[in-house]
């Protein structure tokens, strides 16, 4: 796969596709190759050039090599009213890769869809550049404004035990991780497959943490979130116990003329048996834009 230098880091992406571009952002932890196949396509196959990338600290992109806070300090910053101190960039700073990933494309202006830290990124690429997003989706993600899309208490308490890993069980220990924050349709071989892909791939857990702490950095994005003026669509799972129904639900709010879309039977995931509709939700989101972009 290619990789390019943009803000001051190096940057791993790959495209798939012709037509007006897309820009797939995602969540914490993630690489490019854990977005499902399926949706992938499913957009490539709806005339649409996609592109995914590696955001910094995870994959193949460049390692940052600062210590981030304690998890006490960080899972207190989750649940409480303030940015954690500390931090060695935000959330901002990684939609500023996104950006600078956009410019080294020759790309003046994309389609961008985030999910969960990935959605955080967009809706912050959408705030600080506006002139480059035609579109925006924000998938399972928040405001950051930390009274919205919390993770529930109980939650945090079982996700501690996964926090460090080892190469040996790390793919099972991802599994039983997607196991507790996905909805009811989970299916744990689909899981493994991508978990031990990107496993095999690169295996980064101090990354992970570096970017849990960049989240919990970050500020709140409601008041930016208010000027945006392209058209947003909102995804949100009813069971999602990680960013709660709340986070979709006050991202929406705050984005005059957005549309909410949530689905029964979503947690936090992107389950198959929604792929289909969810592409539309986001293809029509696109076309809602007017001019085709190059």
């Amino acid at each position: 796969m290619p990789s390019l230098d943009a803000n001051g880091i190096t940057i791993e992406y790959e495209t798939r596709g012709d037509g007006p571009p897309v820009l797939l952002v995602m969540g914490l932890g993630g690489q490019l190759t854990s977005w499902p196949d399926e949706f992938v396509e499913a957009i490539i196959d709806r005339g649409y050039r996609v592109i995914t990338f590696d955001n910094r600290d995870i994959g193949l992109s460049s390692e940052t090599d600062w210590e981030p806070p304690g998890q006490a300090a960080m899972m207190r910053s989750m649940v409480g009213r303030r940015p954690l101190k500390g931090v060695g960039y935000t959330v901002d700073d990684m939609a500023a890769d996104a950006a600078g990933l956009l410019r080294g494309l020759g790309v003046d202006q994309a389609h961008v869809v985030g999910v969960s830290m990935g959605g955080m990124i967009a809706q912050a690429l959408t705030i600080n550049n506006s002139a480059m997003v035609s579109s925006l989706c924000s998938i399972m993600s928040n405001t950051g404004d930390r009274k919205h899309g919390m993770p529930k208490r109980s939650l945090l308490w079982k996700l501690r035990k996964f926090s460090d890993p080892s190469p040996d069980d790390a793919v099972e220990q991802g599994v039983e991780m997607f196991r507790l924050i996905s909805g009811p349709t989970f299916d744990p071989d689909e899981a493994r497959e991508i978990v031990k892909r990107g496993v095999d791939r690169s295996y980064r857990p101090a990354g992970t943490a570096r970017q849990t702490a960049a989240i919990a950095g970050s500020p709140d994005r409601t008041p930016g979130l208010r000027h945006v003026n392209v058209p947003t669509l909102v995804v949100h799972g009813l069971r999602d116990p990680l960013v709660r129904p709340s986070g979709g639900i006050a991202t929406s709010l705050a984005v005059s003329g957005s549309r909410l879309l949530m689905f029964p039977d979503m947690g936090h995931d992107l389950p198959a048996t929604r792929t289909n509709e969810m592409v539309d939700a986001i293809v029509a989101n696109f076309e809602r834009a007017g001019a085709t972009i190059a």
